[in-house]
This record gives structure tokens, sequence and C-alpha cells, in this order.
């Protein structure tokens, strides 16, 4: 579904990618886990062309994505959960909802998608009418994820979705990515909680410095005496 082949992202004079490679298959949950400052981030902006690869190619479905526009991206199916939510605070919850379908313009589908995102996220039903803002972190991160979901995508880019929230919460929220991916949707998980990330995944690669240093099977990894020791604090 996606190749990303030999990929560098330059800051300036730092490198923040240096020759990543990696694959998706479709129906897959992908694990990226690493350090921070590792480059996870980065990696996922690149694949939705926000930060330009200065080497490398990116192919989704055929198609080069490194020449497109972001929202182009979108179009194509890819959608990007960012780190830290950022959700529109003044904006009530179904405005947030709506500019996830910015790229749409089939307005039933899009009121039947609308009323799918309140069943699978009831809490959201519940505050529908209510700016972003003053919900709790939680429910942002429900928003933001409902949010790009209206884009029907076939793949989800996941970027930290557990920063910051309880440990029930985190439970809850990885509970709702494996439902998404049961539902048909590829996901790339970024996340600093290698626990909670590999034990849903199906296959996962480790960053270090820019640079791809494990790839295996999610169960392989995390027995790995390498990554129990420096990403699982054992």
């Amino acid at each position: 579904m996606l190749k990303v082949e030999r990929i560098c992202v330059d800051y300036g004079a730092v490198k923040a990618l240096r020759d990543v490679s990696f694959r998706i298959e479709q129906g897959e949950i992908v694990a990226l886990i690493g350090a921070n400052g590792a480059g996870k981030t980065t990696v996922l902006n690149a694949i939705s062309n926000i930060v330009p690869s200065a080497c490398g190619s990116i192919v989704y479905l055929g198609k080069e994505l490194t020449k497109l526009a972001p929202h182009e991206i979108v179009k194509l199916g890819i959608s990007q959960v960012p780190e830290g939510r950022r959700v529109f605070g003044r904006m009530s919850v179904v405005e947030n909802l709506e500019m996830g379908a910015f790229t749409r313009n089939d307005k039933e589908q899009i009121g039947l998608d609308l009323e799918k995102i309140f069943q699978r996220f009831p809490r959201l039903a519940e505050r529908r009418k209510q700016p972003a803002k003053t919900l709790s972190g939680g429910e942002q991160q429900m928003l933001a994820m409902a949010r790009a979901l209206m884009s029907r995508p076939k793949l989800l880019l996941l970027d930290e979705p557990s920063m910051g929230l309880a440990p029930m919460l985190v439970e809850q929220i990885f509970a709702i990515v494996q439902e998404i991916n049961r539902s048909g949707t590829t996901i790339l998980l970024v996340e600093q909680n290698a626990n909670m990330a590999l034990s849903i995944a199906h296959r996962g690669y480790v960053l270090e410095t820019g640079e791809v240093v494990l790839q295996g099977g999610a169960g392989e990894l995390a027995s790995d005496p390498q990554v129990r020791s420096a990403y699982l604090g054992e």
C-alpha cells in the first residue's frame, strides 16, 4: 500500500531523516517507535508532504507523493492525526468534524458519516455543540481521530495518540484504534508508549536519530532485548 524508500529530510544543517525505508501492507497496523527526537513525526509529515523530502521516494498505491500538495494527498486517501491533537478550539465539535471532510462535496454522505462518527464516539455526540477547547484531553484526542476519519482515509497516520492521557483513557484510545483498523483502515502508528503500540500492531520499525535500526513482527520486537531495555523500561 505504501512504500517509503531511502527518504531524507533536512531542517537546515540538521539531518532529521537519513535513508529511511519501510513498507505498509493494506489492512495492517504498523508501529513506528523510538525516543523523542528520533524523527518519528518527521516521517509522518514527509508522507503528508507537510515537510519536503530532500531525497528518496514515497509511493502510495502506485502514486509518487513527494511532488503532491498535502490536500491532494488527503484526497488520495491518507489522513493524519497530528501530535497534540490540534483541534480548532473555538469551533464546535460538529464544525471540527465538518472540517475533516473539506475535500469532499457529497453532502448527503457527509451527513451519514457524521452520524456514524457519533455512534462510534458517543462522548462526542453528547458534546456536539460545545467548542472543542472545552473538551477534556481524551475527548479532544477522540475528536482529532474522528475529524481525520471524516475524509474517509484508506491509510490513517496517527501521531502520539496516548500523549498526556491517563492510563485508563490510553486503553480506550487504543481499543478505538484497533476498531478503526478492523473496519478496514490501514494504520501507521507513531507512539512513545512502545508497550501499547506493539501490543496492537502487526509489525514495527524502530527509529534512532533519523534511521531505521530494527524492524520485524510486533511480538518479535517486543521480545527483543535491545528494544526491551531501550523502550519498554526493562
